[in-house]
């Protein structure tokens, strides 16, 4: 409800994915699946969306196309999508649901609810109906055009400026044939295909290369160049992950019952959303107010803390208005432990001086009360 009230007038990314919280030697994992609202246009988290939670038991794949599609693990990617549709209720332009290739499924293009567009990385290289393979067929079509990107860098790869060739085309992928009759699926599904390809990589490193499958109209290269940027805004959901993982709640260490689990794992997702709320808007960049993460009759406790905090020079003043995000960004940080001087606070800082405000504020509401 508190992410509706932040999406008006504004084009929104619907970001999902799936996440491990527990890993046991028996096969059986509990997983997470969150959907967090992204602005589409500064990149900023806007809030949790939708998540579930649910049980994966091992020795059971091979049973898994017996199942219906509403009793496999797959349907929540569909179940992301309609909770993102309550959205566009709640006054967003536009909703764009963004995913990564486990979400490439017949089923997200065939029922896909009607207030949503998509935009998912293409895993399977499907059958069309005018023949020949999906991959092929992208891969056949000129270059559009030519875009600069900044890849980051990823285990074994070093950050380096990339240049991406850009492709589109139409085309209607097929129904696979071993669907279950348990929903109605349509033959073929007319869908908008992106290519976007590294040019000349390094030697000895393998090229980039996103193949995007969209529901939005392609018509330009102007087109394909926007939307394959909204496709990386989706590392906002990895850096949630990681927030609630190493780099912030470390939930995958806590070793109490699964029951008791599975509330503490759903309390720390939106307690992640928030400290990655924070980390995002230190520099003030998106100008975010502070009711994102923080109630309004907070605000006093938080200009008391930032107060106390300060020193006598302006590099020791809390740089952001009031009433900003960023400048109770600056008072979290300055409660972890970040000097002001060095390097920028990062999840674990923020987390550390949201647990502290969090007790002064307990502190301060006390003394109010007496």
């Amino acid at each position: 409800m508190r992410t509706q009230a932040r999406v008006a007038g504004r084009h929104v990314l619907a970001v999902q994915d799936t996440t491990s919280l527990r890993e046991n030697s028996d096969g059986r994992s509990l997983k997470s699946h969150p959907v967090i609202a992204v602005d589409a246009e500064t990149g900023s988290v806007l809030g949790l969306v939708h998540a579930s939670f649910f049980a994966n038991e091992g020795g059971k794949r091979n049973a898994r196309k017996e199942r219906g599609f509403a009793l496999k693990a797959s349907r929540r990617w569909l179940d992301g999508a309609e909770a993102a549709a309550g959205l566009r209720e709640a006054g967003a332009l536009c909703v764009t649901v963004v995913a990564d290739r486990e979400s490439d499924i017949y089923e997200m293009f065939a029922l896909k609810p009607a207030p949503v567009e998509l935009l998912i990385r293409a895993a399977q290289d499907r059958a069309l109906e005018e023949g020949g393979r999906l991959f092929a067929h992208l891969a056949s079509q000129p270059v559009t055009g030519q875009i600069s990107l900044d890849l980051p860098a990823a285990p074994g790869r070093a950050a380096r400026t990339i240049e991406i060739a850009l492709r589109f085309c139409r085309a209607r992928i097929k129904r696979p044939g071993n669907r279950n009759s348990d929903c109605d699926l349509p033959e073929s599904v007319a869908v908008n295909l992106i290519e976007a390809r590294e040019i000349n990589p390094p030697e000895g490193e393998e090229g980039a290369l996103w193949r995007l499958i969209t529901s939005h109209e392609v018509e330009s290269f102007e087109d394909a160049r926007y939307l394959t940027g909204l496709y990386r805004r989706r590392w906002q959901i990895e850096e949630l992950f990681r927030t609630l993982k190493t780099r912030g709640f470390d939930i995958e260490r806590v070793t109490i019952a699964e029951g008791p689990f599975e509330k503490l794992a759903a309390a720390a997702l939106v307690a992640a959303v928030s400290v990655l709320q924070l980390v995002q808007e230190r520099d003030g960049r998106a100008k975010r107010p502070l009711e994102d993460v923080f109630h309004a009759d907070e605000r006093q406790a938080l200009e008391a803390a930032s107060k106390s905090l300060e020193g006598k020079t302006e590099r020791q003043k809390n740089p952001h208005p009031k009433g900003s995000l960023a400048y109770a960004a600056w008072v979290c940080a300055r409660l972890g432990g970040w000097t002001g001087y060095y390097g920028n606070p990062g999840p674990i800082v923020m987390l550390r001086g949201l647990h502290q405000f969090r007790a002064i504020q307990h502190g301060w509401t006390l003394a109010q009360n007496v």
